[in-house]
């Protein structure tokens, strides 16, 4: 039942005027007319007092907090319906408690952001140590005489070059990361062949598989092009992500495949697997964290940054896609997105050329 001055100055005056007229007719020789004129008279003067100090001294006043607290909470917490319909006490009661829970809310996202920021910096602090240690200890024997030892010269300044290169490539990585999540790269979406990109990336990577013993395939199952939507460069960091690690976490002899298949709502799902170490359940649900490796010391030994995954997550998340990944520890793993089908007309348009196929 919804409450307001009016209603509670009625009900209160109606009791006053009950009580008032009991209390008269208990009286000898009062008249009726005499008892329904006291009746009026006491509920009218009672009606008015109730009405009067409800109204300016204590609906009003809830009014006015209640005005101040609409405009400092979130907009999204606004009252819904009709606000005159609603007992100021149950409305500030609840938008009391809707302003504290999103000022709750808002504490703990900034807890989870502080958190962040605090283990993005420490993580960002050791991947950067690394490099410019290294760097900085090769120059240093250099600069102590080692400089004068023609082949120890070439040797440390190798190491010293290769070390800041990894230095470049994790910077690099991270302002990708940043300039991805603050929207400073958007991504332009064309039509491109899925398949075309794969086959350069295999033509690309194929002297390190070779030298690694890993044999490189791909799906036969389309002999035409495979037209999708999307940023041409980004997928293609994509998947030179997937298939660099594939090559990377393969044993010696084993296999690394790109396969596509067909999936719901008009998509195509690419995947890329490989026969190796694999990835522990544990570990499964962290892999796509920044800095994350299963294996530190031998991913540190392999390269890279420990940011690829991560990449290859937010650039997915811009496609409107997601990585997945199913994996058993010691057999092997395969990771796989989808992509949206381009709609094209003629699908082999001058230009394209049939693809060679890695099996």
């Amino acid at each position: 039942m919804q409450f307001n001055s009016r209603a509670i100055a009625l009900l209160l005056a109606l009791c006053v005027s009950a009580i008032t007229t009991a209390f008269l007719s208990l009286v000898p020789g009062i008249t009726t007319t005499a008892t329904v004129i006291a009746f009026v008279l006491a509920f009218s003067s009672s009606y008015i007092l109730a009405r009067l100090i409800l109204e300016f001294l204590f609906f009003r006043q809830i009014e006015n907090i209640y005005i101040s607290l609409k405009r400092i909470k979130d907009s999204e917490l606004a009252l819904r319906g009709k606000a005159s319909s609603i007992n100021p006490l149950k409305r500030i009661d609840r938008e009391i408690s809707n302003f504290a829970k999103s000022k709750e809310k808002e504490i703990e996202e900034l807890k989870e952001r502080e958190n962040f920021r605090r283990e993005f910096i420490a993580d960002v602090s050791h991947e950067l140590k690394t490099p410019i240690f290294a760097a900085q200890g090769f120059v240093h024997t250099l600069l102590d005489g080692a400089i004068h030892d023609k082949e120890v010269r070439k040797k440390f300044l190798k190491k010293a070059a290769k070390s800041l290169d990894a230095l470049d490539l994790l910077v690099q990585d991270i302002l990708t990361i940043s300039q991805i999540e603050s929207g400073e790269i958007k991504m332009h979406f064309e039509n491109f062949d899925m398949r075309g990109i794969c086959t350069e990336i295999l033509d690309q990577l194929d002297g390190k598989a070779e030298k690694k013993g890993v044999e490189l395939k791909m799906s036969k199952k389309y002999k035409e092009p495979i037209i999708v939507r999307g940023d041409y460069r980004r997928i293609y960091q994509v998947m030179l992500n997937l298939i660099s690690n594939a090559i990377k976490y393969t044993k010696k002899g084993g296999e690394a495949k790109i396969k596509f298949e067909d999936a719901a709502n008009d998509k195509i799902r690419i995947s890329v697997s490989d026969n190796g170490r694999g990835i522990p359940e544990s570990d499964i649900s962290r892999i796509f964290e920044r800095f994350y490796r299963v294996d530190k010391s031998r991913s540190r030994e392999k390269g890279g940054t420990g940011l690829g995954l991560s990449i290859v997550k937010h650039i997915l998340e811009s496609h409107d896609s997601e990585i997945f990944v199913e994996s058993q520890y010691k057999v092997g793993s395969t990771f796989y997105f989808e992509l949206t089908k381009a709609n094209y007309i003629d699908k082999v348009e001058e230009g394209w050329e049939e693809q060679e196929d890695y099996a």
